[in-house]
């Protein structure tokens, strides 16, 4: 029985209210007990409480990795408002509601895709686990989001701006202005080459997102690297080598990346969008498609032969390779995670150059499945509006 929109949005005001009371209480109210990072990033935040507008000195140095909008935001609740950790958490809390309606609130170009989004994007258990606690990926997550939504609706340089302020809470958010960049400008050449005229209106497309991405070397000049120094002095044994040489990579956490979009994407996308036409049509798309699957496969296979996967990763994905009784099958979990994203996102389109960076951005980062968080989160933002497989998308 198809709902009507009012239907809709009456299901989720019930279900939004219903999970986001019980994640109050959980986390009594916001005063539970710090919860792994949470302390040392409270600490960090402390440092930046003592002022309103922090100092460069302030903003270049300090012992934590990720650039500091996180930090400036929660230090600057506590110098306002004097509430503890609290305040920080209900920002990231209540940004956390903003990103669900703007994914899960039924609208007429929605279509009735945005409760299954919103079960898609909760099925990624990273998102409520990071809602309401003191952790800077809901400030990124947010930021990164909005600067998609400005991209959609051609809003390129409120996008750029978005996106500025996503790389200041985040490094890694570099990957999505670079993709949309890219996107723009071969969408602008295509058009240059069958027209033989330049748009000159829609030329911003790409420009605003490469300004976006180019202030990552702010950050970079003003730190002298890629994280603040005494950062890399403080955790000095938790730091990747790759994160503390300018030009070192560790390629195989590409495989994770995939993989974790291949859990938190991809299967849940087949089971919540029409699964038994899904089923059904396996075998079909199988003869279409079998000579490009398997030159995927062999691809994908040979790139984990020479850049296999990390064993000291972290989270769930992780943790169902590591209890797996034989190294080749822990290695099959990552292969057979990854392949399906390969073979979901084989078609050009931004989506696949979103996911494509951030796989490759991820050559500098520790292989944990939270890092994919941002990612899931644009991807159902998009799917919601029926734009994942839409090309080309507006310039």
């Amino acid at each position: 029985m198809q709902l009507t929109r009012s239907q809709q949005k009456l299901l989720f005001l019930i279900g939004i209210t219903l999970l986001y009371l019980a994640r109050l209480y959980w986390l009594d109210f916001l005063q539970a007990a710090y919860w792994w990072d949470e302390q040392h990033f409270w600490e960090t935040s402390l440092t930046f409480s003592d002022q309103l507008i922090p100092s460069i000195d302030d903003i270049s140095d300090y012992e934590e990795l990720n650039t500091p909008l996180p930090f400036i935001a929660f230090g600057s609740l506590e110098y306002l408002f004097g509430q503890g950790i609290a305040a920080g958490r209900l920002l990231n809390f209540l940004l956390s509601l903003a990103m669900a309606f703007m994914i899960g609130w039924p609208t007429k170009e929605k279509d009735g895709r945005s409760l299954l989004c919103l079960i898609g994007l909760l099925f990624c258990p990273y998102y409520l686990m990071l809602t309401g606690r003191l952790y800077t990926e809901m400030i990124a997550c947010f930021w990164v989001l909005m600067g998609m939504v400005g991209y959609i609706h051609r809003r390129h340089w409120l996008s750029c701006i978005a996106f500025i302020l996503a790389i200041s809470a985040r490094q890694y958010m570099l990957a999505f202005p670079v993709a949309i960049a890219t996107y723009a400008l071969i969408n602008s050449v295509t058009h240059f080459r069958q027209s033989g005229r330049i748009n000159w209106k829609a030329q911003g497309s790409w420009i605003a997102p490469s300004i976006a991405a180019c202030s990552i070397l702010f950050w970079v000049y003003l730190f002298g690297g890629l994280a603040p120094q005494s950062a890399l002095i403080a955790r000095e044994d938790l730091v990747p080598e790759a994160q503390q040489v300018l030009f070192q990579v560790t390629s195989g956490v590409m495989i994770h990346f995939l993989a974790f979009i291949g859990v938190y994407v991809v299967i849940p996308e087949f089971f919540l969008f029409n699964p038994y036409e899904n089923i059904k049509t396996l075998g079909q798309k199988w003869q279409q498609h079998r000579i490009k699957v398997g030159l995927i496969t062999l691809g994908l296979l040979v790139f984990m032969v020479i850049s296999p996967p990390q064993a000291a990763a972290t989270g769930y994905v992780a943790k169902l390779a590591s209890i797996q009784p034989y190294p080749i099958l822990s290695l099959g979990v990552y292969f057979f995670f990854a392949l399906l994203t390969c073979i979901r996102f084989s078609k050009f389109s931004l989506v696949a150059l979103l996911i494509l960076f951030n796989a490759l951005i991820m050559f500098k980062a520790h292989p944990w499945d939270r890092y994919a968080l941002p990612m899931v989160v644009v991807f159902w933002y998009l799917k919601s509006l029926d734009l994942v497989d839409r090309h080309p998308l507006p310039s």
